[in-house]
């Protein structure tokens, strides 16, 4: 029996349920949802025939067998539709077919709507009960979203199609097939009695939404971000431009930390917002302070259908000296599926740094450290930023450091950034570097056995406990270690077929000392193939995360590690954990939040997912991955504050809760830095402050510089060894790029160290040995895995079939 067989009608039935608990109701008037078991739906749109599974790109480019449309959906759920209204569609359609652009990231955002003639509404109201009007926008990599019709904004024929709905319909559900939140004032002008977001679901994202609609799954889910009424609300839009820098001068104030501080008549849905067809009491029934606190809540549901629900705990801190936002998200758990009059008790515990504050300035008396702050602190308890309640309240007497920590990335560009006070938002001058970097690294540099020449131990030694290994790194000369550091990509031979990359022991060298190859491919919407391989497609970041459901997402993401497990793949590059600091990003859909705790808790629960078949994820882009536009050269300006509090907190999560074992850099700059050169990022941060024990990658073909000043090179290789930036990926060929790069040089003029490239040895070996490339290298295998393996394995496109 192979004990990492995938069940594929599980992971099916997961995954169509994680979707639909991401699938967002907000709007649901006189009970227009669900839809009554007598009703004929009309549907309008032209995405019920190119239903979204997710964006495009690297994150999203699963070739899957079968995607599941909303319309096949509802009629495979005996819904009955008006299919004189499909057949006009269809008829358009094909005669205006899905326009895929002219290569990589040129795909429109969205897809030219069918006109609308007030008779073929009028006709089709005479036909059917309600209407579901569906909205589809794509979202992906290298492009992003702009303040413009067919993308944020409808076009004219979307607002006509609405217009002429809504005034033949008396019962109108819009359903969002979309990536990322849009526009959404139309809601106030059309008046559609129901709106729901259902996100990109994979390939069962149709059936989660039918599910929805049908009520055969109660609407659960919550607003990831918040929704505002003008783009130009979110402080972050002003500096989200195409040149090469963008300053982060909203600085902490991202999303509901600006918009419950300052703009709370700038919502139209606040965080965490979700509608549901049955209601909930929720209370606060005992809490205990201490180095945890906790909180007992009780959830009823008072009303006459079956229902999950998210409860959500913020916390108010005084704003003392270093100013905060009003509310901070320190904590969420979702119920049950509870029958009506049904209740059921959550004990809900959190650490003080999940309310804590990051002083960058001093002003606490506690420079580069996490602080609390003097004074009354509110904890409020509901489904949502704004209707939370208050449940209790404390007071600290005098600041509490939670721990100073050395000072690490911060800005070299002055700028202004927001501060809030019991006055109100006011600007001050963002505390800048006062580290010598070049010091650091010298005297940091690490210990390391001197080369002691073949020793005649092999990986399988250590592996087993015989031998240390240190003491296998050390016997390996350096032209045979330096291409470890080096990784292949795009359709290696050497790997399974159409993955995105391969390292380890790519070269005879390094395989005679028994050192296997690791296979990783892109992520993390699915296991991406070039060559035509199927797999499966999972439901995208922000859908998953309106979820507010750990645990369904870890069950979920098990189903995806024996996928992995079963086509050879040990990494999945992914899950995306940068924070939607704008509407705009173009990969808002693979991230999942504006709020880090809810980014980096998810992110964690599906690396606990992978870990149960021994492979594992890749955490990206490492950090501040925020805007596609110009990523390649991107300076993103960010205090030392807002990295710790927003952009790097759901990567510390992660790697503390998720047991990360692997992180892609980005192509871009942090601070005036290469992020695949950073040391401060990479090291000091990550490793020494954090304790992260794996691998960092380059993004594919990423580039370095030695300093802020120098021009980014593929081939500036010893700048990111010497910042533990592990893995350049990729080259074509492993070996021969001895002759290409500057790492043999810098050892043999001594700017770089053995002990240096030892250590980045060290971190890719162990990762290897955590993972499934040592028993499957070791030939250590179960035989009936073995088995399954040569099942799935097509040599030409890897046709897998279930």
């Amino acid at each position: 029996m192979n004990p990492f067989a995938v069940d594929y009608a599980k992971y099916a039935q997961t995954a169509r349920l994680a979707a639909a608990e991401g699938c967002v109701l907000l709007r649901n008037e006189n009970d227009t949802l669900p839809l009554r078991g007598t009703d004929t739906v009309a549907v309008f749109g032209r995405t019920q025939l190119n239903w979204y599974k997710s964006g495009t790109g690297s994150g999203g480019m699963v070739n899957v067998r079968r995607a599941l449309g909303l319309v096949d959906a509802l009629r495979e759920s005996g819904v009955a539709l008006d299919e004189t209204l499909i057949g006009t569609y269809a008829a358009w359609v094909a005669e205006h077919p899905f326009d895929p652009g002219q290569g990589w990231a040129q795909e429109p955002w969205a897809q030219a709507e069918m006109p609308l003639t007030a008779e073929l509404v009028t006709e089709s109201a005479k036909r059917a009960d309600i209407a579901v009007v569906i909205i589809g926008r794509t979202a992906g990599e290298d492009k992003d979203n702009k303040p413009e019709a067919g993308s944020y904004y409808l076009t004219a024929d979307e607002e006509s199609m609405l217009s002429l709905v809504t005034q033949s319909f008396a019962r109108v559900a819009v359903v969002l097939n979309v990536g990322n939140i849009i526009d959404m004032r139309w809601v106030e002008t059309y008046k559609p009695s129901a709106v729901l977001y259902a996100w990109h679901g994979g390939q069962e994202g149709g059936g989660s939404a039918a599910d929805v609609l049908t009520g055969a799954v109660n609407p659960s889910g919550g607003l990831p971000d918040t929704i505002a009424r003008e783009i130009d609300d979110y402080p972050s839009t002003k500096n989200f431009g195409d040149g090469a820098q963008d300053i982060y001068a909203e600085d902490i104030f991202v999303g509901y930390r600006w918009f419950e501080s300052a703009a709370r008549d700038a919502v139209l849905y606040p965080f965490g917002f979700g509608l549901s067809y049955t209601a909930f009491d929720t209370e606060c029934i005992d809490y205990v302070l201490g180095e945890t606190t906790q909180i007992t809540v009780s959830v009823t549901n008072t009303g006459n259908t079956h229902g999950k629900r998210s409860v959500q705990v913020y916390v108010k801190a005084p704003q003392g000296a270093l100013g905060k936002p009003d509310r901070v998200l320190a904590a969420y758990a979702k119920t049950d599926l509870l029958a009506p009059g049904g209740t059921q008790t959550l004990n809900i515990a959190f650490p003080p740094v999940n309310f804590a504050s990051f002083d960058d300035s001093g002003v606490s008396g506690h420079r580069n450290a996490w602080v609390l702050e003097a004074g009354d602190y509110d904890v409020f308890v509901g489904d949502n930023v704004r209707d939370a309640e208050l449940a209790f309240g404390f007071t600290i007497s005098e600041v509490a450091c939670l721990g100073h920590l050395h000072e690490a990335l911060a800005p070299v560009t002055p700028f202004k950034r927001l501060r809030n006070s019991d006055n109100g938002i006011t600007e001050e001058d963002a505390p800048l570097s006062n580290v010598d970097l070049a010091a650091r690294i010298a005297a940091n540099l690490p210990d390391a056995p001197d080369f002691t020449g073949d020793r005649g131990i092999k990986l399988a030694d250590v592996y087993d406990g015989k031998a240390d290994i240190d003491d296998f790194i050390a016997q390996i000369p350096n032209d045979v270690l330096v291409p470890i550091v080096r990784g292949e990509g795009m359709n290696s031979t050497k790997v399974t077929a159409g993955c995105g990359g391969a390292f380890g022991g790519l070269t005879e060298g390094l395989q005679a000392f028994g050192i296997p190859i690791l296979t990783c491919t892109d992520g993390p919407s699915g296991l991406r193939f070039d060559a035509g391989g199927l797999a499966f497609s999972m439901p995208n970041g922000a859908c998953l995360a309106s979820s507010f459901n750990d645990a369904l997402i870890e069950e979920l993401f098990g189903y995806l590690g024996a996928e992995m497990r079963s086509k050879r793949v040990d990494l999945i590059l992914g899950p995306g954990v940068n924070i939607h600091r704008s509407p705009l990003n173009g990969r808002n859909f693979e991230y999942f939040s504006e709020d880090p705790l809810l980014t980096g808790k998810m992110a964690a629960a599906q690396l606990r997912g992978l870990h149960k078949s021994k492979v594992s994820g890749t955490i990206k882009h490492f950090a501040a991955n925020n805007r596609e536009m110009h990523r390649f050269a991107l300076d993103s300006v960010i205090s030392a504050r807002a990295q710790r509090e927003i952009y790097l907190r759901g990567y510390e999560i992660a790697v503390k809760e998720g047991d990360c074992m692997a992180i892609m850099s980005t192509y871009g700059k942090v601070n005036g830095l290469f992020t695949a050169g950073s040391y401060d990022l990479t090291t000091t941060i990550l490793r020494d402050q954090w304790g992260f024990d794996g691998i960092v990658m380059t993004d594919w073909w990423g580039s370095s510089a030695d300093d802020e000043n120098g021009f980014p090179s593929r081939t500036a290789r010893a700048v990111m060894v010497r910042a533990q930036n592990d893995l350049q990926m990729c080259v074509n060929d492993t070996l021969a790029e001895n002759a290409n790069d500057d790492i043999i040089l810098s050892l043999e003029n001594g700017t770089l160290t053995r002990a240096e490239l030892h250590r980045n040895a060290r971190n890719i070996l162990s990762v290897i040995l955590r993972t499934a490339a040592i028993d499957r290298g070791l030939g250590r295998l179960p035989d009936a895995e073995i088995e399954n393996s040569k099942a799935v394995e097509v040599e030409d496109k890897m046709q897998f079939i279930w």
